[in-house]
């Protein structure tokens, strides 16, 4: 039988455990964030009663006061839109933890399970090869056993490019990473420098950049389907990506019998392009990832596997180990699904202006959603075990129940599937021609047909954002997570710098996540009836956040008009109302600063995420509710758009200038457009009525709007008038 395993008998642990107060032999601690989680509790029961009063006074004067009633009426449904979104984030203020790992009290590298590394890409000018390959380098660089590794990178795009290039890193790590295990280098992947080895990393990167204009020479000539066939002398239908590579095992780690030492061992990598045909869905990178659960199935058969995005390279070999910690603690070990790291950018510039993420405040909500069983996975930089994907905690059998109905017929990979329960264990064989012709079969379009896999097994094919969705099913089914944000950055990626790519990557986060939370997987019903409230409400504040963009995109005509025309929306500056209303300004404005500096961030930070905060919920988050409405009705349907990892420079030295490119993003800019300059002329004709007699102490709430949205639109009209004078 060419079933394998990878798995190692490693005991109970059972001495191991993870408490509040660490002990010699713990693997980690945690740490409830109590000064944190006071002092948010008591923000959150101020600030709702702050809500409470202006929302008695809206609808209060609505129903019975003498207010014109279709502003009034638009107005109070953006804030009840503003208060619900709100209601939902405090889960994440419950209980914020903070975790340490000790992988000093691991057991020896004899007794550590075997581990997994997925790595996807799909379109080389989109996804810069080089970038792909310091991923591949730097998995395989893990400080761990490198019999227990293997690296595979699955790419869709099918490109000759990527797998030249992925034998030319190979043989660049031959040298690379012997001399960073002899001489304990940490940053493995090719990007920093590090001083004590300035000139002996100079003489590998000579070696590289070599490689590189290779790689790139290759890139300019850009190979299509029809020159690879010729190349390989391969008559392959055009509709069909060549299977033929997954023959093409980079690097078997048997090899490593000769090696010399240990330091020059390498793990066994491992390159897949699967079967692709226009009248067969492919799943995007749900499929691509459930195609390499079956493929490394019968390959290694490893019980963990650490899931990469292909610009996402790993700084820091320790991270395996790291995540091991919780993984082998028994008081996790037993309904602990995955390990989430946070994803951190190394492009980052102190002027950054697309923050889309307000990574100072998901930093927060991560270490919140850990105090309540468990955070999101956020699609890259995770370790996960694989079992989780197949069955509920401790029912191991579950899936092994009609496993051809289940997993397809492929006996192979039910074998390996009994290994990952402790039934048939074998030692792992030398990758054979029927191993290999296995695997072509597993990857191919039609083994999926009459399966569960992308239903119950595996990845879930009911959301484009497959890692995200599929967590939030793991939860629902009973596993845990751990959220693990070390002092060294485990992970560091490639964010986007300009407007446009930006804009589009939200956009699909928006579109997938909202259509999620309508289904009937929502978190408010579906969640519900799975797990506890408050984690319900962390995926619900997820799901349905991006509906902010009706409501503000309501707060930037309203108000505004209303202030040209002379009509009050707010109490008088003297009416005892007016309070509330500063009171939950005031409250929201410090929360968010204090989640920004406790983070790390500073002022500038604050206001850089206020000013994308504003733009990206009435352009990207606007558009995925929009494309979510469209699907609805027909008019649309689920596409992926791959986001945009290639380097440019002149908009690099925009970005980090800290100045706003708005270039190739007409589509988006329309709505922003509008709005601001609908702000700038409402503001100037309110101002003149105020000036001609108007009555400042009626009209100063909607001034005073108008005059905070244009600062924070004025980088925007920067972006703007070079674009208009062209």
């Amino acid at each position: 039988m060419a079933a394998i395993s990878l798995h190692s008998s490693y005991g109970l642990l059972s001495s191991r455990t993870s408490s509040m107060e660490p002990t010699a032999t713990s693997l980690n601690t945690c740490t409830v964030q109590q000064p944190r989680a006071a002092l948010g509790r008591l923000h959150m029961l101020l600030h709702f009663f702050a809500v409470s009063a202006l929302l008695y006074y809206r609808i209060s004067n609505l129903i019975h006061g003498s207010v014109p009633l279709l502003s009034w009426g638009l107005i109070t449904l953006s804030e009840l839109v503003f208060a619900f979104i709100w209601t939902l984030a405090q889960a994440f203020r419950w209980r914020p933890v903070v975790r340490t790992v000790a992988p000093e009290n691991l057991p020896g590298d004899e007794k550590l399970p075997a581990l997994d590394v997925f790595i996807c890409t799909a379109d080389p000018k989109k996804e810069p090869v080089v970038e792909v390959m310091n991923t591949v380098l730097s998995a395989m660089a893990l400080d761990y056993p490198t019999e227990k590794a293997v690296v595979y990178l699955s790419d869709d795009g099918g490109a000759a490019v990527t797998l030249y290039a992925m034998k030319e890193a190979c043989a660049f790590a031959r040298s690379w990473l012997p001399f960073c295990r002899k001489y304990g280098v940490k940053s493995r992947a090719l990007r920093h420098s590090s001083p004590l080895f300035v000139m002996m990393r100079g003489r590998f990167w000579r070696v590289m950049n070599s490689r590189r204009k290779k790689i790139k020479s290759s890139q300019i000539m850009n190979f299509s389907r029809e020159m690879w066939r010729r190349q390989l002398r391969l008559r392959i239908p055009w509709t069909t990506t060549a299977l033929l590579v997954l023959r093409l095992v980079i690097y078997d780690n048997k090899n490593n019998e000769g090696a010399k030492d240990d330091h020059s061992k390498l793990p066994l990598l491992v390159y897949m392009s699967r079967e692709k045909r226009p009248s067969r869905p492919h799943r995007f990178k749900a499929g691509a990832l459930n195609a390499l659960l079956r493929v490394s199935g019968i390959m290694s058969n490893a019980p963990y596997t650490l899931v990469l995005d292909c610009d996402m390279y790993c700084n820091d070999p320790t991270s395996a180990k790291q995540a091991m910690c919780f993984h082998l603690d028994p008081k996790f070990s037993d309904t602990l699904s995955f390990v989430q790291f946070p994803q951190i950018f190394y492009n980052i510039s102190k002027n950054d202006i697309y923050d889309g993420q307000a990574r100072s405040a998901y930093k927060t909500k991560y270490q919140g959603m850990d105090g309540i069983k468990g955070t999101v996975c956020a699609g890259t930089g995770y370790f996960l075990k694989k079992k989780a994907l197949y069955c509920s905690p401790n029912q191991e059998d579950e899936f092994l129940e009609e496993p051809e109905k289940n997993f397809g017929f492929s006996t192979k990979l039910i074998d390996s599937l009994q290994a990952l329960t402790g039934k048939n264990v074998r030692e792992r064989e030398n990758l054979s021609d029927a191993t290999i012709e296995e695997a072509k079969k597993l990857a191919s379009c039609t083994y999926e047909q009459n399966t569960r896999w992308g239903k119950d097994i595996g990845y879930s094919y009911d959301c484009l954002l497959e890692s995200t969705f599929t967590g939030y099913l793991l939860h629902c089914k009973g596993w845990t997570s751990v959220y693990l944000y070390p002092e060294r950055p485990c992970f560091l990626g490639c964010t986007t710098i300009d407007m446009k790519d930006a804009l589009i990557q939200l956009m699909k986060w928006a579109s997938g996540l909202v259509q999620a939370g309508l289904s009937k997987f929502s978190p408010l019903t579906y969640g519900m009836s799975k797990m506890s409230a408050l984690q319900s409400m962390c995926y619900g504040y997820f799901m349905f956040t991006h509906l902010f963009s009706i409501a503000c995109l309501l707060y930037g005509i309203v108000p505004q008009l209303s202030f040209l025309y002379g009509v009050p929306l707010y109490p008088k500056v003297t009416n005892p109302w007016f309070a509330v209303f500063a009171a939950v300004f005031l409250s929201s404005l410090s929360q968010h600063i204090y989640e920004v500096v406790s983070s790390g961030g500073s002022m500038r930070t604050m206001w850089n995420e206020q000013r994308i905060w504003m733009i990206k919920s009435v352009t990207a988050c606007l558009f995925g509710c929009f494309d979510v409405l469209m699907k609805y009705v027909g008019m649309a349907k689920a596409n992926f758009r791959l986001t945009n990892k290639a380097i440019d420079q002149e908009k690099l030295d925009k970005y980090e200038k800290g100045k706003f490119d708005f270039q190739g993003a007409k589509m988006f800019m329309i709505p922003l457009t509008v709005l601001v300059l609908l702000n700038l002329g409402c503001f100037i004709g309110g101002m003149k009525g105020l000036i001609s007699g108007g009555d400042v102490k009626e009209m100063f709430g909607q001034g005073f709007l108008s005059s905070y949205v244009l600062v924070l639109s004025l980088p925007i009209l920067e972006g703007l008038i070079p674009k208009i004078g062209k």
